[in-house]
């Protein structure tokens, strides 16, 4: 019985212009740069508003507290600071959706090889990426739900039912979207 032929079949002799295409083809993937360094430089200016934010609630609180002046922080001191937080997770979506493309169609990031594959910026596939840009975006839209919150003005005794229904609504999906997750 003759052996089989385990050789691969000669490569076909590309043409100069079919490699050219291709060439270009390949480094076309470097258009994600466009949104790569945007989504970073936003990232970027995000963290810094927030900071700022952040410190301005700090001084506000320093200069009624310690100096006995300036007008009563109770009413905003919270609204402030979950508004920072809300900046701060978009900052973190935008940091998490540049660093995830740019992994995805230009080069791994040598240091995130060193770190578990549950890290944000390990991404695999696209479906990954939304899913870790999902739950950011998700913890985002309950700070603001909580933001809001913290607003409410009651006005009937319904209101008020209304607002457990929702926050019973929030606990219920954030308690499914763990199950979601329960194997990771």
């Amino acid at each position: 019985m003759p052996e089989p032929d385990n050789t691969t079949p000669p490569k076909r002799p590309q043409g100069k212009l079919e490699q050219r295409i291709e060439r270009f083809l390949w480094n076309s993937r470097f258009l994600v740069m466009a949104a790569v360094i945007p989504s970073l430089l936003g990232a970027l200016v995000l963290f810094i508003i927030g900071t700022l934010d952040i410190f301005a609630v700090l001084v506000d609180a320093a200069t009624y507290y310690l100096l006995g002046s300036g007008e009563d922080i109770h009413e905003t001191v919270v609204p402030n600071i979950v508004i920072a937080v809300d900046i701060y997770l978009i900052a973190i979506v935008l940091l998490v959706f540049g660093l995830g493309v740019y992994r995805l169609f230009v080069s791994p990031i040598e240091q995130t090889e060193d770190h578990s594959p549950r890290h944000p910026f390990n991404v695999e596939s696209f479906d990954q990426l939304k899913d870790k840009i999902a739950r950011v975006v998700i913890l985002a839209v309950i700070i603001e739900f909580f933001r809001a919150v913290v607003e409410i003005r009651f006005q009937t005794p319904l209101d008020a039912i209304y607002l457990a229904l929702s926050v019973l609504a929030l606990a219920a999906a954030i308690y499914l979207m763990s199950l979601t997750h329960k194997g990771e």
